[in-house]
């Protein structure tokens, strides 16, 4: 009696592996057509908006902001590239420092990419003097000589941020930078003290 009901068990379960696996390909080629319908609508204004492929469920959202025609959320393929995501954001606007991200890093899911903007050498130069002696410095678009000024991080170190950050896309932490070996607690807390987001 008892072998009868673990073969029961068995058969509904099995019936209802096979009920769910049925519903979500129903769900998903609904969600397909949907994802293509809403993906190709044109945005409006600047307010963030969410746009969808007709991929499947391997897709990843990135944040894209900065210097791009049309900074928002946006759902690409797993396996997309940073400059997939720029491209998907409008482009460039034109004052945009590309060279300042690695376009090829590949995106992860929940990044945010954000692409510097292009400022006259002068003022660059004023800026980087002022942020490190006043100001923080952005962890974005940081060179490896500003990196150098914190505490604690030599230029070996500052290389590796720079190299860290350009294989990611972009950073949305400072937190992040303890991924990195050489990197303990006291150089975190000089990091955090320096840099920004």
């Amino acid at each position: 009696m008892q072998e009868l009901g673990r073969t029961q068990i068995a058969v509904y379960g099995a019936v209802a592996v096979a009920v769910l696996l049925i519903g979500v390909r129903a769900i998903g080629g609904a969600g397909g057509e949907a994802g293509r319908a809403f993906g190709s609508s044109a945005s409006s204004g600047s307010s963030p908006h969410f746009t969808l492929s007709g991929q499947g469920g391997r897709d990843v959202v990135v944040d894209v902001a900065g210097a791009v025609r049309d900074p928002g959320v946006y759902r690409l393929p797993s396996g997309a590239r940073v400059v997939d995501a720029v491209k998907r954001a409008g482009g460039e606007d034109g004052e945009a420092r590309l060279e300042g991200i690695n376009l090829a890093a590949r995106l992860a899911d929940g990044q945010q990419i954000v692409v510097p903007q292009r400022t006259p050498e002068a003022s660059t130069a004023a800026a980087a003097g002022a942020a490190s002696e006043d100001g923080p410095i952005s962890l974005g678009s940081a060179t490896e000589e500003q990196l150098d000024t914190i505490e604690g991080i030599g230029p070996v170190t500052a290389g590796d941020i720079v190299q860290f950050r350009d294989q990611h896309g972009g950073l949305s932490s400072v937190n992040q930078l303890d991924q990195i070996s050489g990197i303990g607690p006291a150089t975190m807390e000089a990091l955090r003290a320096r840099l920004q987001p």
